[in-house]
């Protein structure tokens, strides 16, 4: 008789419902926030003041009264940016000013230095209109005060750190970056810089989801290798719940004597799910143990990585606050037929491309094998194969994943397509 497994399996909607449902944004820390680039916002964040604090010259040139039109003017004084020279301006007299300076007391318009021509301490204006208000930035007409400049849940990037700076927020709520121990099961694993021994494979799994973790902006704890020994396992998992937010491991969670991860995870917590109808990545497994979210990972590389994409990216970017946490998905058309079993979902490998027509191309990075991580090395797209259905053929319209950039045909031609 075969062993079954005693885990039921589910599908991947249910296992995403479980894992994000599970899954709560981790408590904010305060930093300042010229570090803050990369964190959300976990306060929303107004304008004190606004700005600009003052009418401001918009260009350099002299300012004037709009009334008075055209025509020679007497220069009065100057007023550059950064401090308040004190000078008015009455009919028929004009301040030089610089771009950022406050505009002078009694001026209503600034005529840029081009349309103008200077001869001693007069200025003849050759502009054949000046309206009010021309050339300069009124209070606040860029934020007013009290105004909602940065909302809770902002991805904070270049654009936002330099409000931050404007508004002078020096310090920042921001959601902290979920920390994620990550280690390796096997006897048979060996680090990368150690020969092999008849029997071993060099780990790539550790550095692959590390890898991913920093991708998606969580900060990876290694743990290292550890043996199929239960002792060793407990000693490690233990100290991954001490040290980090999440624990991530891979191997050790099929069916076999020396499969621990899941007996282990349900006997210290509450295990949800081990195994989802996904193919690769059908023994995956998600756990909670001592308020700690903990995802076992199959032993085979691309079954690792599609399983973090599909399960444990979007709950290290909901931990980190971030407002969308699944990739964006889109249409595509297969460029070749692929093989399907129709007992599972499953997620192929792919480059995707941009046709003239806006229409995305689908192209295989070649053998799908859960172990040829070569079919993921230059990959910018998962194509969804639902079960239910058998091969598909070329011309077939998919749904894909997208989790890379997008090249259009001509780009595409000019490179390489790794792993074929």
């Amino acid at each position: 008789m075969p062993i079954e497994s005693p885990y039921p399996m589910i599908s991947i909607e249910k296992a995403l419902d479980i894992v994000t449902t599970h899954i709560q944004p981790l408590p904010s820390v305060t930093l300042p926030f010229y570090e803050a680039q990369g964190y959300v916002l976990a306060e929303d964040i107004r304008a004190a003041e606004p700005m600009p604090p003052f009418a401001a010259s918009s260009v350099d040139g002299y300012a004037v009264v709009a009334g008075d039109g055209p025509g020679r003017r007497r220069i009065v004084g100057d007023q550059a940016a950064g401090y308040m020279a004190g000078v008015e301006i009455e009919p028929g007299t004009s301040v030089r000013v610089t771009t950022g300076a406050p505009v002078p007391l009694g001026a209503d318009a600034v005529v840029m230095v081009e349309e103008t021509e200077v001869a001693g301490d007069y200025v003849e204006i050759l502009a054949t209109t000046i309206q009010s208000g021309s050339n300069i930035r009124p209070v606040g007409q860029d934020i007013e005060q009290g105004q909602l400049v940065l909302p809770r849940g902002t991805v904070i990037g270049p654009a936002e750190m330099g409000l931050l700076g404007t508004v002078g927020q020096s310090q920042v709520m921001v959601y902290r970056r979920p920390r994620v121990a990550i280690m390796s099961t096997g006897d048979e694993i060996v680090e990368p810089d150690q020969p092999l021994a008849p029997g071993q494979i060099r780990d790539a799994n550790r550095f692959t989801l590390m890898g991913a973790v920093r991708e998606a902006g969580g900060e990876p704890v290694d743990l290292g290798i550890v043996r199929d020994k239960a002792g060793s396992l407990a000693d490690t998992i233990d100290r991954g719940l001490v040290e980090a937010d999440v624990l991530l491991t891979s191997g050790g969670v099929s069916m076999g004597q020396l499969d621990l991860v899941k007996p282990y995870l349900a006997s210290r917590g509450t295990l949800y799910f081990g195994r989802v109808n996904t193919k690769p990545g059908k023994p995956v497994t998600f756990a909670v143990v001592d308020s700690v979210p903990c995802f076992a990972m199959p032993g085979f590389p691309v079954s690792a990585l599609v399983s973090f994409e599909i399960f444990v990216r979007p709950a290290l970017l909901k931990m980190a606050g971030q407002p969308h946490i699944y990739r964006p998905r889109e249409k595509a058309i297969l460029a070749q037929r692929l093989s399907h079993t129709s007992a599972r979902t499953e997620f192929q490998r792919v480059v995707l491309t941009r046709r003239v027509d806006g229409r995305l191309v689908a192209s295989t990075t070649g053998f799908q094998g859960s172990g040829r991580l070569l079919s993921m090395a230059g990959a910018n797209g998962l194509v969804i194969l639902p079960h239910g259905q058998a091969d598909y053929e070329i011309g077939a319209t998919v749904e894909a994943l997208i989790i890379g950039q997008i090249l259009s045909e001509t780009d595409a031609n000019s490179a390489p397509i790794r792993g074929v």
